[in-house]
């Protein structure tokens, strides 16, 4: 038999414990309904136990005395009992049922709550799959663990309790000899537990494997199709599949182990209860024929749960893989958090400092280094330079979305580390270079600038950044459904709604980050007219390929070697006839070749 490594056991027993706990904390607020659950239970396992004890008491009493009327009281009290009993199996049946899809949806509520304060660098680090794959089926896996088995394998114990007390009164002796297979029971399942627990960590890993690969394959679909990869992916495709089968089928064979292991004990048991009660070779127990049909009755009511116990037991074994996967992403601390003395940031004019910065996504690569400039209210101000040059990475940092690694950033004066996130991103309007439209209705994508908007407000939004035309030209105007990521809409039709949901939040810095570059010329020029408008009074950095675009910026930063290399007007800029100079100028020949 397989040696088990004792540190791994104690290990893993320490770490069931610290899961069960956390679980146990979602079950609080339900205790009322847990502890009537308890009293159905209780009810099940006391009817349970009468019938062992009646079928003794009418094969040594009734029958041999023929007392009718004891017979009939007994039929009727079982009767009544069995009536109960089935009653409280249907309360129990409904109301864990109810109890189990509460706490599941508790926990998928917070876990969907604390990936939302997760920083980018979360998700940029991990395939969307897998992480969708923990909020969806790792929750869902857990349904029939918590909804069944936890209320049944605590009616398995209170039976296994109130079973033992019965047959200690009945037959001390008979009672002992039912445990002597015991202690092989326990070293089987400590060997299975964790040959069961390495395969269910496998296959919890290839399904996150494979739900990644899938989420990935859809949603680069027009590449796939693009280039024929359609072969060659069903080919990696079938390759993750199978290890995910493989790994699957081996772990449900080592979990279909235990229960035929504990019916075989259970039968072998009650073998040798035949045995001694009727044996007369010395170890014999002088026991009546009720009193033994009855004790077989009761062995089988304490293997039955046993098996049941055991089956929870597996069906345990895999819910702590997933319950460990969950809690992993929720035990992760969300880099960026309001300081514990954060106050709110107050209405600003949009005064924005950047004081020696240093900042990198990694810490041996900085982007910046020693970055620092002054942006005065209702400034535009544009971030040129070549790709990588940390562009964004300024965005990022003046919104939090990362932390400075040295140095400060001020708005107003304020360190915007010592406000709270959602005040200084309230301040803030952005509008980022990968356009995201969720799935709802043209109006209510747009609302989410600002969700106490009226629909006035949200058509003046439109018509400032030139969507207006094109929303009430659809079928049902304004309250056109869009579908996810809104793939019904065109590139450039995506990033109109997305501009006018910021400008309804009417913020006091305005972020545009590549925030036309899916929009055709045309309609650039128009919306730049809004655009002018829109930028009077406000603080504002663009981000634009389109050098076209930036000649109004009140400065200009080329942005390069990890600080500003250049700054100032455009005229200023190529007057210099430096770094700028050669951008534009290179990009206005390509212009005039197209």
């Amino acid at each position: 038999m397989e040696q088990t490594n004792p540190s791994t056991e104690e290990k893993n027993s320490r770490k069931n414990t610290h899961l069960i706990r956390r679980v146990a904390k979602y079950l609080a607020p339900y205790k009322s309904g847990f502890l009537k659950l308890i009293f159905a239970i209780l009810v099940s396992n006391f009817v349970l136990v009468l019938g062992p004890y009646f079928t003794s008491v009418i094969i040594d009493e009734s029958i041999p005395n023929k007392d009718t009327t004891q017979l009939t009281w007994i039929i009727i009290l079982f009767s009544l009992a069995q009536l109960f009993g089935g009653w409280s199996s249907r309360y129990r049946i409904k109301n864990i049922t109810l109890l189990g899809q509460n706490v599941l949806r508790d926990m998928r509520t917070d876990i969907f709550v604390h990936l939302q304060k997760l920083p980018f660098s979360f998700f940029d680090s991990r395939p969307h799959g897998k992480i969708v794959i923990r909020v969806v089926n790792y929750i869902n896996s857990l349904s029939d663990l918590l909804s069944n088995g936890l209320i049944n394998v605590l009616s398995d114990i209170m039976s296994l309790v109130v079973t033992l007390a019965i047959m200690f009164t009945m037959d001390v002796r008979l009672t002992l000899y039912s445990f002597i297979l015991l202690p092989i029971l326990f070293i089987a399942t400590v060997v299975i537990q964790n040959k069961q627990r390495k395969a269910y960590e496998e296959v919890s890993s290839k399904q996150a494997g494979l739900n990644a690969y899938i989420h990935e394959s859809v949603a680069g679909i027009k590449v796939t199709q693009s280039y024929t990869r359609e072969n060659v992916n069903k080919d990696i495709f079938a390759e993750v599949s199978e290890d995910q089968r493989t790994s699957w089928m081996h772990a449900v064979k080592i979990q279909f182990l235990l229960a035929p292991f504990i019916q075989n004990i259970a039968a072998i048991t009650i073998s040798i209860i035949y045995f001694v009660g009727l044996s007369n070779f010395g170890f014999g127990i002088d026991v009546s024929t009720g009193i033994l049909i009855a004790f077989i009755g009761y062995v089988n009511n304490f293997w039955n749960p046993m098996i049941n116990i055991g089956n929870f037991y597996n069906s345990l074994v895999t819910g702590m893989v997933y319950l460990e996967r969950i809690f992993e992403v929720m035990d992760i601390e969300p880099e960026i958090q309001d300081a514990p003395d954060a106050f709110e940031l107050p209405p600003i004019q949009g005064y924005v400092v950047f004081n020696d910065v240093t900042f990198g996504y990694k810490k041996d690569q900085p982007i910046f280094e020693n970055l620092s400039f002054r942006v005065r209210s209702g400034e535009t101000i544009a971030l040129v330079g070549p790709t990588g040059s940390g562009k964004s990475t300024i965005i990022n940092l003046m919104t939090r979305f990362y932390d400075v690694d040295d140095g400060e950033i001020l708005v107003d004066g304020i360190d915007i580390r010592k406000v709270t996130l959602n005040s200084l991103r309230n301040e803030i309007g952005i509008m980022l270079q990968d356009t995201f439209i969720f799935s709802g209705t043209i109006i209510e994508n747009i609302r989410l600038g600002k969700l106490d908007a009226t629909e006035e407000e949200i058509i003046r939004a439109a018509k400032i950044v030139r969507a207006h035309d094109f929303i009430i030209a659809l079928k049902d105007g304004y309250r056109t459904v869009v579908k996810e990521r809104g793939s019904t809409l065109s590139a450039g039709q995506r990033q109109l709604i997305s501009f006018a949901r910021t400008l309804l939040a009417d913020p006091k810095v305005l972020i545009l980050d590549e925030a036309t570059s899916s929009i055709d010329t045309q309609t650039e020029m128009l919306l730049q007219e809004g655009l002018d408008r829109l930028l009077e009074g406000r603080t504002a950095f663009i981000i634009a390929h389109r050098l076209s675009t930036i000649k109004n910026s009140s400065r200009i930063f080329y942005i390069a070697d990890k600080k500003i290399r250049e700054s100032g007007s455009h005229d200023e800029l190529m007057a210099q006839k430096g770094l700028y100079y050669q951008l534009y100028s290179t990009q206005a020949e390509l212009l005039k070749k197209m």
